[in-house]
């Protein structure tokens, strides 16, 4: 196995560029039935999309944005894998591995690189400060091509595990949300040595049907049943993806209207009710890496791949310190069925505003919760060292 970890820089040819804005210009555009969000995506915010897309949209400078970071690629069990790795200042900063969730990228933790590394220059305690790794899933984006099946979320957690301690740490935490909480609960149940502890945005538990387990919950988890109902109705791209994303793939490949549109359905809403609130630049920054690295496609076998073996779903024993923050326009965790599986839930935190996308939308709130969650954990462990690297 090659253990080898090289630098590496986003370097997109400028064909590759013009190829999709040629693409965009000769869209097919659908005769939808229901023009609004009542079938599928709404045909004016997508050709809205394309439309920016194609000339206003600046993937240069997206590019430079994201090469400001130090970048890296490695090989993990046969997998070719992209990571950024941040280093603090502070001497003794916490190694923390960041997982975006689908359909984003690295490109998801942007807003929260600075506070975390160099709290000093944003004016917070110095004492609490992270090393940052921030790997692109397998599959999607950068990491690819996908050079196997069987890349669930348990596969991914063991990968991440073997990237951390190739980078030198022995003591490190974990963070997700979307996909990424998939992959961070695999790694509290895979509980390897050197785990300190996990932060995730969701814990995807669900009642069973047990004769009480409805009682004693809180008016916001109650609350929280409408999304769960909302997400049942509407999320159909859960479904094809888990069963036949290889067909999938021939549109998502070939024509960016039809990844952008795909793309948009769980950033922007099944009902468009995100519309006004989502940044069409870090957006398209993610769809773009899709693009680019023809992996639209590919980011769904995640899907099959958990479908086939349960993880990030499954109710193994979870002894590992686990923080949980619940927004309220999300997916909301329920403490009493978390607590099936998890025997180690040392935070939980219901969040006054935010949701799926937090990390780009309340880039504070998730912040300020990591640094509390791992300001614990180090009260009841030795300091964390960092590497040497």
């Amino acid at each position: 196995m090659n253990t080898t970890i090289r630098p590496f820089r986003i370097e997109i040819a400028q064909a590759q560029i013009l190829d999709l804005q040629r693409r965009l210009a000769a869209t097919r555009w659908p005769q939808p039935v229901d023009p609004g969000f009542g079938h599928g995506q709404s045909l004016a915010l997508v050709r809205e999309l394309a439309a920016y897309w194609a000339d206003g949209f600046d993937w240069r400078a997206q590019e430079a944005r994201l090469n400001r970071h130090p970048q890296f690629m490695t090989e993990i069990d046969g997998q070719a894998i992209h990571f950024m790795h941040i280093k603090s200042k502070e001497p003794n900063a916490f190694p923390l591995i960041l997982t975006h969730g689908w359909p984003s990228s690295p490109a998801e933790y942007l807003d929260l690189i600075g506070p975390l590394t160099d709290p000093r220059s944003h004016g917070l305690d110095a004492s609490v400060a992270f090393d940052l790794v921030i790997p692109s899933v397998p599959g999607m984006g950068l990491s690819s091509p996908l050079a196997a099946t069987g890349w669930d979320a348990a596969r991914t957690a063991a990968a991440w595990d073997t990237l951390m301690k190739r980078l030198g740490y022995t003591r490190y935490g974990a963070q997700g949300g979307d996909v990424g909480a998939l992959v961070a609960r695999e790694l509290g149940i895979l509980a390897p040595e050197g785990l300190a502890g996990v932060h995730v945005q969701q814990v995807f538990a669900f009642p069973q049907g047990s004769p009480g387990e409805m009682e004693g919950l809180s008016a916001f988890e109650v609350e929280g049943f409408k999304s769960l109902e909302y997400f049942r109705k509407y999320a159909g791209y859960v479904d094809i993806q888990s069963k036949r994303p290889g067909t999938l793939a021939y549109g998502l490949v070939d024509s960016p209207a039809a990844l952008l549109s795909w793309n948009a359905e769980l950033f922007f809403g099944f009902e468009g009710e995100r519309v006004a609130e989502v940044d069409r630049d870090r957006f398209l920054t993610h769809v773009s890496l899709y693009w680019f690295t023809g992996t639209g496609g590919q980011a769904a076998e995640f899907y099959l791949a958990n479908a086939a073996s349960g993880a990030g779903y499954r109710e193994l024993p979870n002894p590992t310190p686990t923080a949980v923050a619940v927004f309220p326009n999300d997916f909301r965790s329920v403490r009493s069925f978390v607590a099936r599986s998890h025997t180690r839930v040392l935070q939980w935190s219901e969040m006054p505003r935010g949701g799926h996308f937090a990390n780009e939308t309340d880039p504070q709130l998730v912040i300020e919760d990591l640094r509390r969650f791992f300001v614990g954990l180090q009260a009841q462990d030795a300091p964390f060292g960092r590497n040497d690297r």
